[in-house]
């Protein structure tokens, strides 16, 4: 097992530190609304602000030669964004190349523009005005784990959000629980809930945390934030571990605080959230009036219907790791997946048009910093995902809030590929999320497609069906999956047919494979 390093040690200590300021100052809910309707006033200004220091200020900034290249001193900049907007500069920055992809941004590939090549990862890429208090990793899901340094500070900005959207939900007396796995990512959500004033009754985790081969630094986080919060009077429980193959106690839990007459809020993933309903289900248990806060994977049709199938409510939230909150869930939806972005946390623009040469498509989101403590300088950055954006207005308490814009059918725009041919993977979700279930029986947690290469190189193409499902005929199995993915008469059609001939998809009957973070993702690259 490793051992603490000299970093752990110092990001310990500051953590110590800085914790019982965080816990003693909680938001109210008019310092909150006071706080984003000024962020979301001062996005201009702020973002100069954090330019100005973080990048032009900062000479290790891979940011400083693509603005070169682009011919952007910091004092055009600024005149920009004063004449035209904030949106509208960072599009003319796009199209003058400053932008990075999702492999740019985590270091897999080099930062070409023209006939330069800029040096590009993580560590250049963090934020030199946040504090180090936290050490957490991204989930790895699209790609190679990146590490990220959190300031209690950072933590503190998106729990104002997190407030005014709970508030929006009439939830600011609700009984909170956390259920995820152990790490940093876990104890940022139970960070955010004392941050409120109203920290959670029950921490669960779906590894166990006494299992060997953890590292050390997360039990002793634990017992440092528990601590901390017992010597200022806040009650942090201790993380409780409950599988994701037997999640009866959670179902116990929202049970018990709905006959107390009080609702239960648990924040976790889409799929541990979809196998709490499953339970519930197989037990009889209604869970009418339970609150779900969900993420981290595709939220869909199927997903929000096995939920609510139970009478539980969910609402999404679209986070990642290097940048927390990105937008959350609409109140008044019309789609699945609706969501408000937090323009106070971030700006967003989309390209609007192909752009060939970086891959990126015209849906792509590309996201910028906005806050001084953010883990990452964000500029124009893609993390994999492309958006619909939505038009007219919703009504809802979100958009009086000052959240006006929106987005749906957020989804990865990694592809699918064997023999030559492409399936974009929000096009196989469907397939695997709704035809497999209502052909082959099971439901949506029951299927998952593995890109892989055999040992001579060959690609092939795994289709993964539970066990549950019951007895599959896997000849019936190829030829539902290859008709429904070829759907209509065009391309899709033509590569269904060659993965056929190609005899590149084969069936395997086991459990989906899980991610850390306890999800499953539809559709994964066995090398990931």
């Amino acid at each position: 097992m490793d051992v603490f390093s000299r970093n752990d040690v110092l990001t310990g200590v500051r953590f110590l530190k800085t914790i019982p300021s965080f816990l003693r100052h909680p938001w109210t809910l008019s310092q909150a609304r006071q706080t984003v309707r000024l962020r979301l006033e001062r996005r201009a200004s702020d973002f100069c602000a954090l330019m100005k220091k973080a990048v032009y200020g900062n000479p290790g900034s891979p940011y400083l030669g693509l603005l070169k290249q682009a011919g952007c001193p910091y004092d055009e900049l600024e005149d920009s964004v004063r004449k035209h907007g904030l949106e509208e500069t960072l599009r003319l920055l796009f199209q003058e190349g400053v932008y990075l992809t999702v492999s740019e941004f985590k270091g897999r590939a080099h930062v070409r523009r023209g006939r330069s090549t800029i040096d590009a990862n993580p560590s250049l890429l963090r934020n030199p005005l946040s504090r180090d208090h936290l050490r957490a990793q991204t989930g790895g899901s699209g790609g190679r784990s990146v590490p990220v340094l959190i300031d209690l500070a950072y933590v503190r900005e998106r729990a104002a959000d997190h407030l005014l959207a709970l508030a929006a939900r009439n939830g600011r007396d609700w009984v909170h629980a956390v259920w995820g796995i152990p790490g940093n990512t876990d104890m940022v959500r139970v960070l955010e809930l004392c941050a409120l004033g109203t920290p959670p009754e029950r921490w669960f985790t779906q590894v166990d945390p006494r299992s060997p081969g953890l590292h050390p630094r997360y039990p002793w986080s634990v017992r440092a934030l528990r601590w901390a919060a017992w010597a200022w009077g806040v009650g942090v429980p201790a993380p409780r571990y409950v599988s994701l193959n037997d999640p009866s106690a959670i179902v116990q839990w929202l049970r018990r605080i709905l006959d107390r007459g009080r609702i239960p809020h648990l924040v976790t993933w889409a799929s541990p959230a979809v196998r709490v309903c499953r339970e519930a289900e197989r037990t009889g248990s209604s869970l009418s009036g339970v609150q779900l806060s969900i993420g981290g994977e595709p939220i869909t049709a199927a997903k929000m219907d096995a939920i609510r199938r139970t009478g539980a409510a969910a609402v999404p939230r679209y986070m990642a790791m290097e940048c927390g909150y990105i937008a959350y869930g609409c109140l008044q939806p019309s789609f699945p997946d609706e969501l408000h972005l937090f323009d106070d946390m971030h700006a967003a623009i989309q390209p609007e048009a192909r752009r060939p040469e970086s891959g990126l498509r015209a849906d792509a989101l590309l996201l910028t910093s906005l806050r001084p403590s953010a883990p990452f300088i964000l500029l124009n950055v893609s993390l994999g995902d492309q958006a619909q954006p939505c038009t007219g207005s919703c009504g809802c308490p979100l958009e009086q809030i000052g959240w006006t814009r929106r987005i749906r059918k957020v989804r990865s725009f990694e592809k699918l590929t064997a023999g030559g041919m492409t399936f974009l993977d929000s096009d196989i979700l469907r397939v695997l999320e709704e035809v497999l279930p209502s052909r082959l029986g099971g439901s949506l947690l029951d299927y998952q497609l593995i890109e892989e290469d055999d040992a001579s190189g060959e690609p092939k193409l795994r289709l993964i069906i539970s066990p549950s499902v019951g007895p599959v005929d896997p000849v019936a199995a190829k030829r539902i999956f290859l008709e429904a993915a070829g759907r209509g008469s065009g391309a899709e059609r033509l590569m269904s047919l060659q993965w056929g001939e190609g005899d590149f998809l084969s069936v395997d009957r086991r459990l989906p494979k899980l991610t850390a973070a306890g999800k499953i993702l539809h559709s994964i690259k066995a090398s990931s």
